[in-house]
């Protein structure tokens, strides 16, 4: 068993991770569906909160058969994200995460995200800030560092450790990385097997298959996996990896009827949480994953990505059924 705090988990738990635009309610539902252990909000900006900005307010929303569920907040201002973790707190998560992995230029070149990698002992006061600032387990996700020069991941976890985080989830690539060559899980495998450590260690990067999910464990002895993008448009992936690892095979593809339903309800859920033409809009980074390996695919591809009209969505989505269903196994 794993524990967060007072939270028990499955041994080897399966994390979804936060995603900008993508791990909004509609989409957390269907990872819970398919097994996900714990779920974190799209992350937060405390100054979004202080000022009651409405995008910032509205991701605060959870559901009782979400939980356990984690709100992740970012900021660099102690005093800001005092008062986030306030507010946080309030709307009554299981967990708060703080965001010191954000890679992109308008978070972390304003000192927040992985932009605090560039100044640990701020990074060290913050985080003591806010696990003084509530009640609720802190968590954090962070990266392996700065750049090459500055991986000090392994002193960092001590570090946040020390001040009362609850569990750790890590990033293989630093900062000047982004998303790009390889994660490197060496030094998160470093961490996990450090004798100081005693808190959960969270892997994450790259974990694109049950079989890499798997030799992640085994490796490196990390207490779970968090996933990203790898479950984009293809929330099976949660049990695909729980039946490997119990079976040591893999599960079937999801049938073209699988699919299909669970894009029409994502569609759905996403037009009644964002409204026509945000829901419409946001979901187009999921339908290339919904329908991968689809032949001939091109024409309605087209449609889903640019029709901003819900109903020519939806019967798109039905013709791809109709029309597809005599040839691939539904």
């Amino acid at each position: 068993m794993v524990k967060i705090g007072n939270i028990e988990l499955p041994d080897f738990p399966l994390l979804l991770a936060p995603m900008e635009d993508v791990s909004d309610p509609p989409f957390r539902k269907l990872c819970k569906e398919q097994g996900a252990d714990v779920m974190y909000t799209e992350f937060i900006s405390s100054e979004g909160l202080i000022r009651d900005a409405a995008k910032s307010v509205q991701k605060l929303d959870i559901f009782e058969y979400e939980r356990p569920i984690g709100i992740q907040i970012f900021g660099n201002e102690i005093s800001s994200m005092e008062r986030a973790t306030e507010i946080t707190t309030a709307a009554q998560p299981d967990i708060l995460d703080i965001n010191y992995g954000c890679p992109v230029k308008k978070v972390a070149c304003k000192g927040a995200g992985a932009g605090i990698l560039q100044d640990i002992p701020k990074m060290v006061r913050l985080t003591e800030a806010i696990v003084r600032s509530t009640s609720l387990p802190v968590t954090v996700k962070t990266r392996l560092g700065w750049n090459e020069q500055t991986k000090f991941i392994v002193d960092v976890a001590e570090r946040l450790q020390d001040v009362g985080i609850q569990a750790l989830s890590i990033h293989g690539r630093t900062r000047q990385q982004m998303y790009k060559g390889e994660a490197d899980w060496t030094l998160i495998g470093e961490v996990k097997n450090n004798p100081r450590m005693h808190i959960p260690i969270f892997g994450n990067g790259d974990v694109d298959s049950p079989e890499k999910a798997v030799a992640m464990k085994e490796r490196y002895g990390v207490d779970g996996v968090m996933v990203g993008r790898a479950t984009i448009g293809h929330p099976w992936f949660f049990r695909e990896v729980k039946h490997f690892i119990q079976t040591g095979q893999r599960l079937p593809a999801p049938t073209l009827a699988e699919r299909v339903e669970a894009a029409r309800r994502h569609l759905e859920m996403s037009l009644e949480w964002k409204g026509d033409h945000a829901g419409v809009v946001e979901m187009r980074r999921h339908y290339g994953n919904y329908f991968k390996g689809l032949p001939r695919f091109k024409e309605y591809k087209k449609v889903l990505l640019t029709s901003y009209e819900k109903e020519e969505v939806f019967s798109t989505l039905a013709r791809i059924s109709d029309i597809y269903s005599a040839e691939v196994p539904a």
